[in-house]
């Protein structure tokens, strides 16, 4: 279980990190069952309400420090050919924003997922996830070096078991060595289930106080958009935010960062 919350306003100021989760579907807000039928063209073909949503997503972001968002398109026809985690980023006045590209199917979609930060990291890698399909990645943002690093994940999941527990055991490794750790993203799963009990028994990644429903955005009852830390980061606050611009609720938390924990200015 994680550490006890804490009262933030009793943290020294400038140690807070407030971070947001959001698979925010493509813009397309499917906000009912029947959307997934109603909604299917716009997956492949330009629509204006895309972008209503997404300036939506923007202004809710604009309050946090580093946003992992999952399911947006790098710029193909189904966007008018923008860039939609460079869209967000410009719009929600972030600096920074990096883009994994996990299917590349050209001018019908360029699939991935985005992270956005108001502070410039040391390094950022990209890896190929495992699984029975391809398409699905990890992003690993690390800020500072050596011990005292912050590293930050973002994945999205399989939607198959079988490849949820290929590529959290693939994690887990890359994950091992390091002590200040969050791991961001739309898991498929919930805290409970086999996949994630192995996760937690290969890292030192904590599970959540209690189960965050985010699934479907319009009747949530399945706990699979997580954010997880390890004890070292002290969790302040944590809770799902009632934002329907997807068939996802986002997932946002506040933390108090340790004392050698310098993020670069």
């Amino acid at each position: 279980m994680t550490e006890p919350l804490l009262d933030a306003d009793l943290q020294p100021p400038g140690r807070r990190l407030r971070l947001l989760s959001y698979n925010v579907q493509m813009g397309i807000s499917s906000s009912r069952p029947h959307h997934y039928v109603t909604n299917i063209w716009k997956h492949l073909l330009p629509a204006s309400c895309r972008f209503r949503n997404l300036d939506r997503v923007a202004q809710l972001i604009a309050d946090f420090d580093i946003v992992a968002l999952q399911e947006l398109d790098a710029g193909s026809h189904r966007t008018g050919y923008v860039h939609m985690t460079e869209y967000l980023a410009q719009k929600a006045g972030f600096p920074f924003w990096h883009h994994q590209l996990n299917r590349d199917l050209g001018q019908l979609a360029q699939h991935g997922n985005g992270l956005l930060s108001r502070t410039l990291p040391s390094e950022v890698t990209e890896h190929r996830l495992p699984g029975m399909v391809p398409g699905r990645g990890a992003l690993l943002v690390r800020y500072g070096h050596g011990e005292t690093a912050l590293v930050v994940m973002l994945i999205h999941l399989a939607l198959g078991q079988r490849s949820r527990l290929l590529q959290l055991d693939f994690i887990s490794e890359l994950l091992s060595d390091y002590r200040h750790t969050i791991l961001m993203g739309d898991m498929n799963c919930a805290p409970g289930s086999a996949e994630m009990n192995r996760l937690f028994q290969r890292t030192r990644l904590c599970e959540p106080t209690d189960e965050k429903c985010t699934f479907p955005s319009w009747r949530p009852n399945r706990s699979i958009d997580h954010i997880l830390v390890t004890p070292e980061l002290s969790v302040s606050s944590c809770h799902v935010v009632n934002h329907a611009c997807s068939d996802h609720l986002p997932v946002a938390m506040e933390l108090i960062l340790p004392e050698d924990v310098h993020l670069p200015s």
